[in-house]
């Protein structure tokens, strides 16, 4: 028995919306999710996940055994592929669904994540003379190795004045796109002269699943130095950075650049098959994932914001006018939704820092206590953490674990936590690093605040948001309420939104992208409001973080 999103391609042209499902992919850090959803009432039908086998290389690569240095973070693309094919039918296995009644895939992908490739799109790793060589894998978005090259950008970008600067606070930041080329230019030069192509991963899968390549415009701006004004930064520019390096973009970041939303391509028809969909399905150009959290959400207007917290976290906001200062990541005219300039903010470590806190810093007795509990660490740390008031343990901590994207865009900034006593608990210092996170978010609500305007509502969505100590404390320290999306999946669904744009279009039906959000999100979940009683304690704990964040940070003095 299928569910009925529609019975055969005839009658799928003679209905409405209500009756077409598609799916969105959504590939994190370690895994894919696939989510099915019906584009006219926007039911949830189905989601499966796949997990990346090689999952984030950080100390040598597969087969070769080659050592990586610090800093690096690289994944394996076949990985890519491979979850596609499993989840994709495994999805449709779930959803009881016939692949005949899919219309369209939309796609987002952690970003800045980069792959060297051929003419063909043929990942240079996978050329035998070359997959020893670590510039030749994809580059994670949390490769932080390229700062020397991001400082050298910055540093030429300033001098000369370059005027791609205002869209991004300032600064460029070691995670983006040239930066991790550059790095391959120094490093590599092989490798330099042998990719064609230096595109998003994103981008990447949508050229495999379609056969046609192209740049999707969010991570080209967001990532790349890209703008509809004035395009990537010019030859001179490159040039002054190396000689060498002068003919980058025109090289290697070639290919027509598309809107969220816009098709792609079709899927080529032996994918099609393999995967027990049509080949008539329309893949959307993809989105950054933060960035497709926000339709995911259901926010398609202004003054907004949206927080995607998992293992990093970013924050997005969409204004009507462009506003230039100092702090945020990155500005983009319909980054996210067109007619809207989109605003991103981020922290290059959330989930990552109390991942990191659990694996390594929590006593034996406490596994012990979990276990014959039968709970999971986090859960201990939470339920003791809670009966903790603000402020009682008398820590404060610096979330800059994995450096600081926002506000001060350096990842050589290092995480610490001030007040420890020999009577210090591990719980005193977990929720220490969570109120770091909160604090961390509040510094990057300010400075948007500051330079654009006040922010109206404040929406979170991400694994995160089932911490409900966490999504407490965020809402007393940002002294803002915080929605939390009804979808399971919300970044996934942003994806899946884009891909019923594309099908859309390809239909001849160009629908307003505000209206398929609103159809498609169906609203919040839960809410959580600031507790005002807690509001005194945190505003001392927060004003001693902003000591620290200034004079560790700020002032460009780093704690070790």
């Amino acid at each position: 028995m299928t569910r009925d999103c529609s019975t055969t391609a005839k009658a799928r042209q003679e209905r409405s919306d209500a009756s077409q499902c598609v799916i969105g992919l959504d590939f994190g850090t370690e895994s894919l999710r696939a989510l099915l959803v019906n584009t006219g009432t926007g039911e949830e039908v189905a989601e499966a996940a796949a997990r990346y086998e090689h999952g984030v290389i950080g100390e040598s690569l597969p087969e070769s055994g080659v050592s990586l240095g610090r800093d690096w973070a690289l994944q394996h693309p076949a990985d890519y592929l491979k979850a596609i094919y499993e989840a994709i039918p495994l999805v449709l296995r779930k959803g009881q669904v016939d692949g005949v009644d899919v219309t369209g895939i939309g796609i987002d992908f952690t970003s800045c994540t980069v792959l060297p490739t051929t003419h063909d799109g043929t990942p240079l790793c996978f050329l035998e003379p070359l997959k020893s060589n670590p510039h030749s894998w994809v580059k994670l978005w949390k490769h932080h190795a390229a700062q020397p090259e991001a400082d050298r950008i910055n540093e030429v970008a300033s001098e000369r004045g370059e005027c791609f600067l205002k869209y991004y606070g300032g600064r460029v930041s070691s995670e983006w796109a040239l930066p991790k080329l550059l790095q391959i230019l120094n490093e590599a030069p092989e490798v330099y002269r042998a990719t064609a192509r230096f595109i998003e991963a994103g981008d990447w899968v949508a050229w495999q699943l379609t056969g046609e390549e192209s740049r999707n415009a969010c991570a080209a701006g967001y990532k790349a130095l890209w703008n509809s004004k004035d395009g990537y930064p010019g030859r001179d520019f490159l040039r002054a950075l190396d000689p060498a390096f002068e003919g980058a973009v025109e090289d290697k970041l070639a290919g027509p650049i598309r809107t969220p939303g816009e098709k792609a391509g079709n899927l080529r028809p032996e994918i099609a098959r393999a995967l027990g969909l049509s080949d008539e399905v329309a893949v959307a150009s993809p989105i950054i994932d933060a960035h497709a959290g926000v339709l995911g959400c259901g926010v398609a207007g202004p003054d907004r914001m949206v927080m995607v917290m998992g293992t990093s976290s970013c924050q997005m906001v969409m204004t009507e006018e462009p506003h230039f200062f100092k702090g945020f990541a990155g500005m983009v005219q319909g980054g996210i939704l067109p007619g809207y300039y989109g605003y991103e903010y981020g922290q290059s470590a959330v989930g990552d820092i109390f991942a990191w806190f659990v694996d390594n810093c929590v006593p034996y007795a406490y596994y012990q206590e979990a276990t014959s509990r039968q709970v999971t660490l986090y859960e201990l740390l939470e339920e003791k953490a809670s009966r903790l008031s603000p402020g009682e343990s008398g820590l404060v901590a610096l979330d800059w674990h994995n450096g600081n994207r926002s506000i001060l865009m350096d990842a050589n900034l290092k995480g610490m936590v001030v007040g420890y006593t020999l009577k210090t608990k591990p719980e005193e210092v977990y929720r220490a690093l969570v109120e770091a996170t909160a604090f961390g978010a509040r510094r990057i609500v300010e400075a948007h605040e500051s330079g654009a305007k006040p922010i109206k509502e404040v929406f979170a969505c991400g694994g995160l948001t089932g911490n409900r100590m966490l999504m407490g404390i965020y809402a007393d320290i940002l002294g803002k309420s915080v929605k939390v999306p009804s979808s399971s999946q919300p970044v996934a669904l942003g994806a899946a939104i884009l891909g019923a744009l594309a099908a859309a279009a390809d239909r001849g039906d160009y629908s307003e992208p505000a209206e398929v959000v609103e159809r498609m999100a169906l609203g919040a979940s839960a809410l959580y409001t600031p507790d005002r009683s807690n509001e005194r304690a945190y505003e001392k704990l927060y004003a001693r973080y902003k000591q620290y964040y200034d004079y560790f940070g700020a002032r460009g003095i780093a704690p070790a």
